[in-house]
């Protein structure tokens, strides 16, 4: 009789102890192949968002930087005797430019998707740099309005003073002459600032002004006439009305951002808009990663 309840009672411990461990596994199989916390919809698309819009805007980068490239080495910038002023160049400013978008956007897209978050904090922290620089270029620009004026002309004289040798420089005056309708900074006869132009020099364009200065620089419409602005300074405006733009392109330059203020604001504030929603998408999506991965270390 003692023995039989011996026998049972070491039975009893025998089934205890192992529902015991096995409660125990399971307890520690559930944990291990218990689910983490599914990120939200609006995680997924803002990770996903933030992803393609910097993935757009590095091509945008890459762009840029490809045409800096393409232009410092079809003007033979790096030649010997060019290499000293390829500080200055705009083909290099164009190519640091595309590099530096690229380089930003890039750690923006590799951080959304990789969920990286040095990546995402770089990102956020140059976004913000970007749009403080942008609100005191601003401020300082609206300061200076009064400025504004005669930093144009006087970048204006140095384009032109500088016509003949600088091939980006000449392109952007072109453009401006040709799309304003206008010849020089306040008149036509300001070309004599240029030594190619100038009446004293001694080749054909002594006293003249660029093709782009005239009325009809085409000849039978079709055939582009260099020369077709050769003298001009010579004349007096009632004749030189008839060949040439008498008005200068500051005026025009200054009636063109009067009649397209609303749109250049306009262009600003959507601007630093996207960078400021850029910012916040960055910060939501940063707190998002950051608390999943807090969430992972205390399920472990």
């Amino acid at each position: 009789m003692a023995g039989s309840a011996k026998a049972d009672a070491e039975e009893l411990g025998s089934v205890s102890s192992n529902f015991h461990h096995g409660g125990t596994n399971s307890g520690q199989e559930s944990s291990r192949i218990q689910p983490h916390y599914r990120y939200s919809l609006l995680d997924y698309f803002l990770k996903y968002f933030l992803f393609l819009c910097n993935l757009g805007f590095t091509v945008l980068g890459l762009v840029v930087l490809s045409l800096g490239i393409w232009g410092l080495f079809s003007k033979e910038s790096f030649a010997q005797e060019k290499i000293g002023s390829i500080g200055t160049d705009p083909m290099l400013m164009l190519g640091t430019l595309g590099f530096l978008l690229t380089l930003l956007c890039l750690s923006g897209c590799l951080g959304a998707l990789r969920e990286n978050c040095c990546l995402l904090k770089l990102f956020s922290v140059t976004v913000l740099v970007l749009i403080t620089a942008q609100v005191l270029a601003a401020i300082m620009a609206y300061s200076l309005k009064d400025q504004i004026g005669g930093y144009l002309r006087a970048g204006m004289l140095a384009a032109m003073v500088r016509y003949q040798d600088d091939l980006d420089l000449r392109f952007i005056t072109d453009e401006i002459q040709t799309n304003l309708q206008c010849c020089g900074a306040d008149n036509y006869r300001d070309w004599e600032i240029n030594i190619y132009y100038n009446c004293s020099a001694p080749g054909v364009l002594a006293c003249g002004v660029p093709a782009t200065c005239c009325l009809d620089p085409l000849e039978n419409g079709t055939v582009w006439n260099s020369q077709c602005g050769v003298g001009a300074q010579q004349l007096d405006e009632f004749t030189a009305q008839s060949v040439v733009y008498l008005g200068g392109c500051l005026g025009g330059i200054s009636r063109w951002i009067e009649q397209h203020q609303s749109l250049i604001e306009t262009i600003g504030i959507v601007v630093l808009g996207v960078q400021i929603l850029t910012l916040f998408i960055t910060s939501r999506l940063l707190d998002s990663i950051q608390w999943h991965k807090f969430m992972h270390n205390m399920e472990r």
